[in-house]
C-alpha cells in the first residue's frame, strides 16, 4: 500500500490542472514552423514542481507530496509566481542555485533571477498558499545586452558554491565569461577573455567572425568538483592551499582550456590554459562543433563532450607526465600550473532521427539531421547523465566506471585489471524519447526536463513535451549499483555454499546479459501537430519497418541467441548431472563395501583384543612364578622385608607399653582398697549445698573432658 500510495503523484500530474492551463494557453499563441530548439523550463525542489510559462512569464508550482496524499486538502490545486519584472526575452532555460533560494531565467538575450518566496503555514507553502504571489526579479547585465545588440548569451550556470554569495556565470558570443553578482547585477564581478589569440581580446566584428570561422568561438562551460589548487612548474616555494573550482571551457572545434576560479579570494581566477592535451590523438582532433560539456562529479573526474551530429566523448581528467606536459608546452600560451590530460576512454554516436532499414538493392543512408545536445548531470548516480536535443532525449551510463576506478586505485601494475578494463562492455545508452523519428518530420523538441531525486517520491524522469504533455518515464535501472544484501539473507557457516559454484552462476548470468544487451531501442515516439491527423503512409512505413528490424534484431535474435546458449548450457548441466549421479551410485556401492569390512575388521579387532588380554594374564602368571624361584630377592621384595621388620619392632615397644600400664591399673587399685574407710558417715545437704556441690562436679566433669580429649590428641599426634 506505501508503494501504491508512493506512486498515486504520477498518475495525478500528467492530467493536473497546470497542464491544462497551459495546453490551452498553447491553442492561443499562433503556430510557427520555423526549426525550435530544445527547452528546459522545469525543475522540482523538495518536492515542489515548478514549470515555466513563457507566455504569461510566471511559475506554476504544485507540492507532489500532497498528490500522493488520499485526504483532500482543501486547497488551491497549484500557485502562481509571477515576476514583478519580466524578463524581455524568450526563455529557454531555468536553473536553480545552489542554495536554492534564486532561479535564474535564461534566454539567449539575457538573463534574469527571480528570487523564491518565503513559506509558512501549516502545508509550507509559499506565503502560506496564496494563490498568485509577485516575486522579485533581479535582471543581470540588462545593460551590457541592451547596449551590445550583436552579442548573445551562449551558455548561463549558477557558481557552485553554496557557502558564498550566489554568483551568475555567463559565456556570451564575444568570447568572454563574467561573474555577476546579485548584489550588483549589472556590474561584472570578474572579468575572463577565452580568445585563443591575444589579438582577439580586443573586440571587433571582425575578429570575432574570423574566430568563428575557424571554431574558436567558446560555446559552452562546467565546473569540476572542489579540489586544492594546482601546483606551479618550477616553483621550489610551497603554494598556499587555496580551494578551487576547475572551469573546462569547450570551444566549437572541439578543444578544452581549463581554469581554475575561486571567488573567496582577489586574483585567484587563473587565465584559461590550453587547450588541453586529447590521448590517443586523432586527426580531426575528434570532431568539430561541439556544443556541450559536462563534468560528471566522480573520482576521477569524467569529462564528456556533445557535438551537434551526435557524437559524446568520455574522457578521463588525469594529471599527464612529466614528458608530456615538456612536449605540449609550447602550445600552452598562459599559464605554468600542472596541466591535466583528457583520456578518451570511448566514443558513442547517438541516434539522433530513427535510422531507417535499407532496401536489399539500397545502400543505407547516413543522416545528416544535427541539432544542439545539452547535458544534464543525475542527481542519483554520478556516471549516469542524459541527453537533450531537439529529437529527443537519451540516458547514458557509465558502466566501466568501477572497474576504473578500481584499477587506478591499485598501487602496482596491474596488468590483468587492465586486460579486464580492456574488454569490459562499453556505456549503456537508451533512447528514452523520440520526438522527430524521421529528418523530414516537424520539430517537436521537449519543453521540460527533470530527474525527481527525492526517493520517498522515486526515482522518475520527468518530460514535458512541446504540446505540454507529461511524461513519466522510469530510469535506467541497469546502471545503479544493486543494493546491499539484508543480514537475514546471510548463510551460516554450517550452510555454506562452494565458491566456485557462486563464480560459475556469476560468470553466465553476466554472459546472457551480454548476449541481451541492447545496441538500440525503439523509444517513445512523439509526433508534432494535430494529433488526429494520421502520418503519412510512407512515413508510417518506415517507421514501422524500423520498428519490426529492432525488435528483431535486438529483442527476438537476441533473445533466440541466449535461449540457444540456455539450452547448451542445460544440455551440459544435464550430461554432468548423468555423471554425477553414476559417480554417486559408485560411492554409495563403495560405502556400503567399505561398511561391511569395517564391521568385520570391528569383529576381528574385539577377538584381537580379547586375545591379548589372556596373553597378558599368562604372561604375568609366568612372570611372577620365574621371579618366586630366584635366589636373590628383588628390590620390591626387600622393601617389604624393611617395612614388616619396622612393624614387628613397633608391635614389640607397644606390647611393652601395654605391660606396663597393667601394672600401674594393678598398683593404683591395691592403693585405693587401703584407703576405703571400712564405715562412711551419712552427710545430710541442704537444697543450696546440693547445688554447690553440683556445680563444682560440673565443672570438674568438664575440666577432666578436657583435659582427656587432649591426651587423646597427644596419642594420635604421637601415634602411641
Amino acid at each position: 500500500m506505501a508503494a501504491l500510495a508512493g506512486e498515486q503523484w504520477q498518475s495525478e500530474l500528467p492530467n493536473h490542472d497546470i497542464f491544462v492551463t497551459l495546453r490551452h494557453k498553447l491553442e492561443i499563441e499562433p503556430d510557427s514552423s520555423c526549426r525550435k530548439a530544445a527547452k528546459n523550463l522545469t525543475f522540482c525542489l523538495n518536492g515542489d514542481f515548478f514549470v515555466w510559462n513563457d507566455a504569461d512569464s510566471v511559475f506554476y508550482t504544485t507540492n507532489l507530496r500532497q498528490l500522493n496524499s488520499d485526504v483532500s486538502t482543501g486547497s488551491v490545486s497549484y500557485q502562481t509566481l509571477r515576476c514583478i519584472n519580466p524578463p524581455r526575452f524568450e526563455v529557454c532555460q531555468v536553473l536553480l542555485s545552489p542554495t536554492q533560494y534564486h532561479v535564474v531565467l535564461i534566454g539567449q538575450r539575457g538573463a534574469t533571477v527571480l528570487e523564491l518566496p518565503q513559506r509558512w503555514g501549516k502545508r509550507s507553502e509559499f506565503e502560506g498558499g496564496k494563490i498568485e504571489i509577485n516575486c522579485k526579479t533581479i535582471p543581470v547585465a540588462e545593460r551590457f545586452f541592451t547596449s551590445s545588440a550583436s552579442v548573445t548569451l551562449r551558455h548561463a550556470a549558477w557558481y557552485p558554491s553554496e557557502t558564498e554569495e550566489p554568483h551568475l556565470v555567463l559565456l556570451t558570443s564575444d568570447n568572454t565569461i563574467r561573474f555577476y553578482g546579485l548584489k550588483e547585477p549589472q556590474t561584472p564581478a570578474r572579468v575572463m577573455s577565452v580568445s585563443q589569440s591575444e589579438e582577439e581580446s580586443s573586440v571587433h566584428t571582425h575578429g570575432r567572425s574570423y574566430a568563428a570561422s575557424l571554431g574558436e568561438i567558446a560555446v559552452a562551460f562546467d565546473f569540476g568538483p572542489l579540489s586544492g589548487a594546482p601546483r606551479q612548474q618550477g616553483s621550489q616555494r610551497p603554494r598556499e592551499e587555496v580551494l578551487v573550482y576547475p572551469l573546462y571551457i569547450l570551444y566549437e572545434n572541439g578543444e578544452t582550456y581549463l581554469s581554475y576560479t575561486s571567488l573567496a579570494s582577489a586574483g585567484s581566477l587563473s587565465k584559461p590554459m590550453g587547450p588541453l592535451p586529447m590521448y590517443p590523438a586523432a586527426e580531426d582532433n575528434y570532431g568539430y562543433d561541439a556544443c556541450a560539456v559536462l563534468c560528471l562529479p566522480c573520482v576521477p573526474n569524467i569529462l564528456v563532450i556533445a557535438t551537434e551530429t551526435g557524437t559524446l566523448y568520455h574522457c578521463v581528467v588525469l594529471e599527464a607526465e612529466e614528458d608530456e606536459e615538456t612536449g605540449a608546452v609550447e602550445r600552452w600560451i598562459r599559464g605554468s600550473e600542472a596541466i591535466p590530460s583528457l583520456y578518451v576512454f570511448e566514443c558513442v554516436e547517438l541516434e539522433l532521427t530513427l535510422k531507417l532499414p535499407a532496401g536489399e538493392d539500397e545502400e543505407p543512408v547516413e543522416s545528416d539531421f544535427t541539432c544542439p545536445i545539452r547535458l544534464h548531470e543525475d542527481p542519483l548516480c554520478q556516471y549516469r547523465y542524459h541527453c537533450t536535443h531537439e529529437a529527443g532525449v537519451h540516458s547514458v551510463g557509465l558502466i566501466w566506471f568501477n572497474k576504473l576506478h578500481k584499477f587506478l586505485q591499485s598501487d602496482e601494475e596491474d596488468k590483468d585489471g587492465l586486460q579486464e578494463l580492456a574488454a569490459e562492455q562499453r556505456c549503456l545508452v537508451e533512447h528514452i524519447l523520440c520526438t522527430q523519428p524521421l529528418t523530414s518530420s516537424q520539430s517537436a523538441p521537449v519543453r521540460g526536463f527533470w530527474i525527481v531525486s527525492d526517493l520517498s517520491l522515486g526515482a522518475t524522469m520527468i518530460c514535458i513535451t512541446s504540446s505540454y504533455e507529461c511524461l513519466l518515464l522510469p530510469l535506467l535501472s541497469s546502471i545503479r549499483p544493486p543494493s546491499p544484501p539484508l543480514l537475514c539473507s546471510h548463510q551460516g557457516a554450517g550452510s555454506a555454499n562452494s565458491p566456485l559454484r557462486g563464480l560459475a552462476d556469476d560468470l553466465f548470468d553476466q554472459h546472457i546479459r551480454t548476449i541481451l544487451a541492447r545496441s538500440s531501442t525503439n523509444p517513445l515516439m512523439l509526433r508534432a501537430g494535430d494529433k488526429d491527423m494520421s502520418s503519412p503512409p510512407p512515413e508510417c512505413l518506415q517507421l514501422l519497418s524500423r520498428a519490426t528490424q529492432v525488435f528483431r534484431e535486438e529483442y527476438i535474435l537476441k533473445q533466440d541467441m541466449a535461449r540457444e546458449e540456455m539450452q547448451r548450457r542445460v544440455k551440459l548441466l544435464t550430461g554432468q548431472k548423468n555423471t554425477q549421479l553414476e559417480d554417486l551410485a559408485l560411492c554409495r556401492e563403495e560405502r556400503k563395501s567399505l561398511t561391511e569390512s569395517a564391521e568385520r575388521l570391528a569383529d576381528k579387532y574385539e577377538d584381537a583384543k580379547y586375545r591379548q588380554e589372556v596373553l597378558m594374564n599368562r604372561v604375568k602368571q609366568v612372570l611372577g612364578s620365574l621371579r618366586s624361584q630366584l635366589p636373590v630377592l628383588s628390590d620390591s621384595e626387600k622393601d617389604m622385608k624393611k617395612e614388616l621388620q619396622t612393624i614387628n619392632d613397633q608391635l614389640r615397644h607397644l606390647n611393652n607399653g601395654i605391660k606396663q600400664v597393667n601394672i600401674k591399673k594393678e598398683y593404683q587399685k591395691k592403693q585405693m582398697d587401703k584407703d576405703v574407710s571400712p564405715a562412711r558417715a551419712t552427710v545430710s545437704l541442704n537444697v543450696h549445698q546440693r547445688k554447690c556441690v553440683q556445680g563444682v562436679l560440673k565443672e570438674q566433669g568438664e575440666h577432666i573432658a578436657d583435659m582427656m580429649k587432649n591426651i587423646k590428641d597427644i596419642k594420635n599426634h604421637f601415634s602411641f
